[in-house]
């Protein structure tokens, strides 16, 4: 089940599994953060330039935060907020480490970490990011 509370959905990894493993022409960069972690807030305006950038092909952005629930209102959504991010923002309503797995069987848990998937051809990167290798990886899976 996934609901939306303000600027941020709250999925299940049966939802975002649902949504990202499609057969369509969409690139979804999945990254996965958290407002805690200094690589993670460090390497999103890489990912918001990203989804500015290329907003208008079929590449979808989605910054899934894995700050608990509880956070949302407190630190996630006044974070977001403050830096202006536009990005879709989840998160993911997941106990446990069952979930990582599923997203990708070379993930540790370990954030940040990056997701790109498309037709169900999946790249992970298990660690900090940047704009150019994120447009690099657009430019070559179109």
């Amino acid at each position: 089940m996934c609901f939306s509370q303000s600027k941020i959905t709250i999925y299940k990894i049966e939802d975002l599994i649902n949504r990202i493993e499609q057969t369509n022409d969409t690139l979804y960069i999945v990254n996965f953060w958290a407002t805690w972690c200094k690589p993670c807030v460090a390497e999103l305006p890489d990912f918001e330039k990203v989804n500015n950038e290329f907003n208008a092909q079929k590449v979808k952005v989605l910054l899934i935060t894995v700050d608990f629930k509880e956070e949302i209102y407190k630190r996630v959504i006044p974070f977001i907020s403050k830096n202006n991010y536009i990005s879709e923002l989840l998160l993911l309503d997941e106990t446990g480490g069952d979930f990582i797995n599923k997203i990708h069987t070379d993930w540790s848990g370990a954030i940040p970490a990056t997701l790109l998937i498309k037709n169900y051809k999946k790249e992970f990167i298990p660690k900090k990011t940047n704009y150019e290798e994120l447009k690099s990886k657009i430019i070559s899976s179109q």
